[in-house]
This record gives structure tokens, sequence and C-alpha cells, in this order.
């Protein structure tokens, strides 16, 4: 078996969208920044999100049973930060921007590259982490042309300006 190091390494180089994961409901107001989300199917619209199990914010997340996947643009590093800063109240993260809602009432970031409003369909549990698998109820573009990728460890801006010859 692979020593977790080891994986963990070879995970950094595997690039992926910057996220904020947001959910509001009886369980209350909750978000983290992931980049462990992916397309799952196109019929129906379905993404997974992965969260660790240790995590506070798990068990609201699902007695909410509503995320929405907000794509950070560009510049939103800040944002990234605020939201995977464990010493952050809610209220400290969510007071970074602007929100609104949609159809399943999670938060929905106002000046994010895209926002995929959910609700979760289904939970595995493997390992340290839970899969939500998020039915896609509604979808927001914004007006960015830069999105926010984590790769080596690292923050990178992709876009028209980034694009190679």
């Amino acid at each position: 078996m692979v020593d977790v190091s080891s994986f963990r390494n070879a995970m950094a180089m595997l690039g992926g969208a910057v996220t904020v994961i947001t959910t509001d409901g009886v369980a209350g107001r909750f978000g983290f920044t992931a980049s462990a989300v992916c397309s799952v199917t196109d019929s129906p619209p379905t993404l997974l999100v992965c969260m660790n199990r240790s995590s506070h914010s798990n068990e609201h997340f699902k007695r909410n049973g509503a995320v929405c996947v907000n794509i950070l643009c560009g510049d939103h590093q800040e944002m990234s930060g605020a939201f995977a800063n464990r010493t952050l109240t809610m209220d400290e993260r969510f007071a970074v921007t602007q929100w609104t809602t949609l159809e399943s009432g999670a938060p929905v970031m106002i000046d994010a590259l895209v926002n995929f409003d959910c609700r979760i369909a289904q939970v595995h549990e493997v390992g340290s982490h839970s899969i939500f698998y998020c039915e896609i109820q509604t979808i927001r573009q914004g007006n960015a042309d830069e999105g926010l990728v984590y790769f080596n460890r690292a923050y990178h801006r992709l876009g028209e300006a980034s694009k190679a010859c």
C-alpha cells in the first residue's frame, strides 16, 4: 500500500479549481474551501464534493441537504484563505463578500466565476471523507474571465492571459 505522504505529494500535482462550498438551513450557515470537486454525470447534472468527516461542519451539511459550489475567480485567493481558516467564525468568513440565494437556499457568492446550486442526493463515507453527490438545481454564470486553481501547493490564475501561444 502507498504511504500517505507519497499519496499527498503525488496529488499535489493534480490541479483543481478552487471552490467555496456553502450550506444553510435548519442546521445553520456553514462554508469551507475545497478543490476536491468534480462532475459525475450530466443526466441528471451532478457534482461530487469531498469533505473531511472530522470537520465540525460535516454533520451540518448533511442535515441541511443543500449546497452551493461557488467556483472562485482568479482574484479570490483571500476568499479561499478565509474559508479555509479554522480560527475564523462562520460569520467572519461570510463577511468577506456578498451573498444571495437561489433554489436550494444555500449561500450563493455573488462575484463567483460560476455557482452550482444543489441538493445533496446521496452521501457515501469513504475513509476519512464524506462524498456528497450533489444534484444541480440551478447554475449561475458570473462575468469574470479568470479562474483560480490550486496546483503544486500554490494558487494559480487561469484565463485568457495565461493561455499558451
